[in-house]
């Protein structure tokens, strides 16, 4: 099932509250040593038609790893779309990652049906919507976002959480995840596991977005970007059993183009569900990166934590998916 709505560019932000988005990026700016390493010790071995790649907008047809200036950037602020479209622009803009006509998936955490997003277990619909409203605008054929929730249906979750309805606004589709669809796929790089039943689209999509909400877990100490590409698969369960090395294994083979941390609200305890307001802190931080691994580490930070406390997040550095040290990648970090 999926629905599309189609919306003017002005009535979407006047919808969802955005104010000067053109306004040029200013505020303080963390800036490390300036390293942009490709963090991608397997890129070299990846075909050039290899999806899921950020783009090189320089080179016609190439979707090897490219970077701008910024690796990452870390926004804080209250306006969640405003946030979100200048995390974005800070680190090259979305057709970096985008080309006109591109099939787009962008995958948020939809955990449950339980609750509404204000309670810190789900993607803020806003982030989601400002994305699907940047890839329209950069010309995407098609812009699905989706989920596999392990909590209620997916119809359910898509609607309680409020993702629908700002999705549709925004101008792409809410997908439900045909069971048909997920297949048995080959992991060339995974190191515990060689193969998993994922879903098709979403290794074939010309780009994935990870728009993960960083939380408390109460297996994994963290759900983060790496975490949530679990909602791509099936038999979730069985991941369990060595549940860090896996985690890092899916990552090798979806390999997210673009990475958006929802940091806003964030769930300090009772994760992955939450439940409880009290358990909800307005952290509202915005991390964006093509480097998952980084965007982990980074987020981790909300918590009091590094990416060396997140079991998955040494792993997946460790498989050349990204880089954990902070201090050798160029960070812009931002108030508006």
């Amino acid at each position: 099932m999926s629905k599309k709505k189609d919306i003017n560019r002005r009535d979407f932000l006047r919808n969802i509250g955005i104010t000067g988005v053109g306004v040029y990026l200013a505020g303080c700016t963390r800036q490390q040593p300036q390293v942009l390493p490709t963090p991608f010790a397997s890129a070299a071995s990846a075909a050039p038609s290899e999806p899921n790649q950020p783009l090189e907008a320089d080179r016609e047809g190439s979707t090897q790893p490219a970077y701008g200036d910024v690796y990452l950037s870390v926004v804080h602020g209250e306006n969640p779309a405003e946030m979100t479209m200048r995390a974005i622009a800070s680190i090259g803009g979305i057709e970096q990652f985008v080309r006109s006509g591109a099939d787009v998936i962008v995958k948020p955490n939809i955990c449950t049906d339980y609750y509404p997003y204000e309670y810190g277990a789900t993607t803020n619909p806003q982030v989601v919507a400002a994305i699907v409203q940047l890839c329209v605008g950069a010309g995407a054929k098609r812009v699905r976002v989706m989920d596999n929730p392990f909590g209620g249906t997916a119809l359910s979750a898509y609607q309680r959480s409020g993702i629908e309805s700002a999705v549709l606004a925004a101008g792409g589709e809410m997908e439900v995840m045909n069971n048909n669809k997920f297949r048995k796929n080959a992991i060339p790089d995974g190191v515990d596991i060689k193969e998993w039943i994922f879903y098709q689209d979403i290794l074939n999509a010309d780009t994935v977005i990870n728009v993960p909400i960083a939380k408390d877990h109460g297996t994994t100490r963290l759900t983060l970007g790496c975490k949530n590409l679990m909602g791509t698969i099936l038999n979730r369960g069985q991941i369990h059993a060595n549940i860090y090395q896996r985690i890092a294994d899916l990552t090798s083979r979806i390999r997210p183009a673009l990475t958006v941390v929802d940091g806003i609200r964030t769930l300090m305890r009772g994760g992955p569900t939450g439940g409880n307001l009290d358990d909800v802190k307005m952290s509202n931080t915005l991390i964006a990166s093509a480097d998952v691994v980084a965007a982990d580490s980074q987020a981790a930070t909300l918590f009091g934590l590094t990416g060396a406390d997140i079991g998955y997040i040494p792993l997946a550095a460790a498989m050349g998916l990204g880089t954990m040290d902070l201090d050798s990648i160029k960070i812009e970090e931002f108030s508006l």
